[in-house]
């Protein structure tokens, strides 16, 4: 298995070249050259912001198409609990499991019902260990990857439990081997996901050596075909399969798994940015006192994952609208199952942004990229197609790029060079009157690279425009 899959891919057909993305990356994943974008796998951690703000519609996410249901002889859904928020006026979530048979699921299986057993673990764990505390929720796989990439001195605070969608896939196997009597293989456990990062973690997951969830499915594409089914419901009377409390739905948006903990010395967060804001304080032991940590990579928590069709905000106004009048539990581990709570591998740190394959060509290197960046403005343009001066310099050094990609450093060499050239176009006129030829030569290439200066100076003029 690729340890650096990555479920968000690029159209090369689609993209422009524009540079929305490189200035949105979180981790400087995206590089512009030639025209075209490209995403370095090692450094993405999926969290789908070059999705959200590309305006050609160039990046995508993967993930499985539904006709996939057909691969297997039984089937079990598995609704995400970002997945009631998608729906106007919704105040019973046995409407959404129901049209999930009907859709032709063989069983449903909550995930907000496992994530009431994940917080039932957290608040023993918690318990258990002061001394690790505050604990980071390991429940959004492109957090988990961007500590394991970025941020190697929190790897132990890390929370050592599957999420929540780990659990229910365990569990809603264990259900249908027993119920059906079918071989593991035949049985298609389906994640209904808000985002690509679930993909990512099933393909490659952080914790486990296997995931149980079979295949990744799209809230969107699901979500007009589930409607035509609710509907159809909504006239039944439909029985009450719903497994899940208060505490399990709240977790489809931000602070709800912290919520669940109950203690006030929490923090949440959500929004990559802020996210590693809070990461780069508890780097520096700013925080004090706290328990727990919540990181959604997402604005607004999973409600907010680009796989999904309705507003983050009005989405979490909806899922608080939802859990009212619902019980604050209804779900509990057994004895029996606590083997499907906890990590059965740890992560190790992988050092992807170090510049050297060892510490003394690391710090040679890095000392040859600051002298670098003392050439260029440290303006953070992106017009060389990276991010900032800063990611251009540590390209040059590493082999990917070259000085000249920096437009500004361009012109400034073309400005001393066109004078440079005139100088001896002067001075080879005055000491030999035979040379014609050569002057020529010379007048010819003050006159490109004049034409070339003009050029930038154009192009810095649209840039200004837009």
């Amino acid at each position: 298995m690729d340890k650096f899959y990555h479920s968000v891919r690029l159209d090369p057909a689609l993209c422009r070249g524009c540079i929305t993305c490189i200035k949105r990356c979180p981790t400087e994943a995206i590089r512009v050259r030639s025209k075209k974008a490209s995403i370095n796998k090692k450094f993405c951690i999926d969290c789908g912001e070059c999705i959200r703000v590309c305006p050609h519609h160039a990046k995508q996410a993967t993930y499985d198409r539904l006709d996939t249901m057909n691969q297997y002889e039984y089937t079990v859904a598995l609704p995400a609990p970002s997945l009631y928020s998608q729906f106007n006026n919704l105040d019973d979530v046995n409407i959404v499991l129901n049209a999930l048979l009907c859709m032709g699921f063989d069983d449903v299986f909550e995930v907000s019902a496992a994530a009431e057993m994940v917080s039932e673990a957290t608040r023993q764990y918690i318990s258990d260990r002061e001394e690790q505390l505050p604990l980071i929720s390991t429940a959004c796989p492109s957090v988990v990857r961007l500590i394991r990439v970025r941020f190697p001195s929190l790897i132990p605070h890390l929370l050592p439990l599957n999420p929540p969608v780990e659990v229910a896939a365990i569990l809603a196997a264990r259900k249908a081997v027993k119920k059906t009597g079918l071989p593991r293989e035949k049985i298609g456990i389906m994640f209904i996901s808000p985002c690509p990062s679930k993909v990512t973690y099933v393909r490659a997951p952080l914790g486990t050596e296997k995931s149980q969830v079979d295949k990744v499915l799209a809230i969107k594409d699901l979500y007009p075909r589930l409607l035509a089914s609710m509907k159809s419901v909504a006239g039944e009377d439909y029985p009450s399969i719903g497994t899940s409390g208060k505490i399990g739905i709240s977790w489809g948006h931000s602070s709800g798994e912290a919520s669940g903990l109950f203690t006030e010395n929490y923090l949440a967060a959500d929004g990559i940015e802020n996210v590693i804001r809070v990461l780069e304080d508890m780097e520096d032991q700013k925080f004090s006192n706290l328990k727990f940590v919540e990181l959604n990579a997402c604005n607004g928590g999973c409600v907010g994952g680009v796989l999904t069709v309705e507003n983050p905000y009005v989405a979490e106004v909806k899922l608080k609208r939802l859990r009212k009048y619902m019980p604050v539990a209804r779900s509990h581990m057994e004895d029996d199952e606590t083997d499907s709570v906890k990590w059965t591998s740890r992560i190790q740190y992988e050092p992807v942004f170090n510049l050297g394959n060892n510490m003394m060509e690391s710090f040679l290197r890095l000392n040859q990229a600051e002298r670098l960046m003392k050439k260029f403005p440290g303006l953070d343009c992106g017009s060389c197609g990276a991010p900032t001066c800063k990611a251009l310099a540590e390209d040059i050094v590493r082999g990917d790029a070259g000085e000249t990609d920096c437009v500004y450093y361009l012109r400034e060499n073309l400005h001393r060079l066109s004078e440079e050239v005139a100088v001896l176009a002067d001075d080879l006129h005055s000491k030999d009157k035979n040379s014609q030829d050569t002057l020529n030569t010379l007048k010819e290439y003050i006159r490109r690279i004049s034409k070339e200066m003009s050029y930038l100076d154009s192009r810095d003029e649209e840039e200004n425009e837009k």
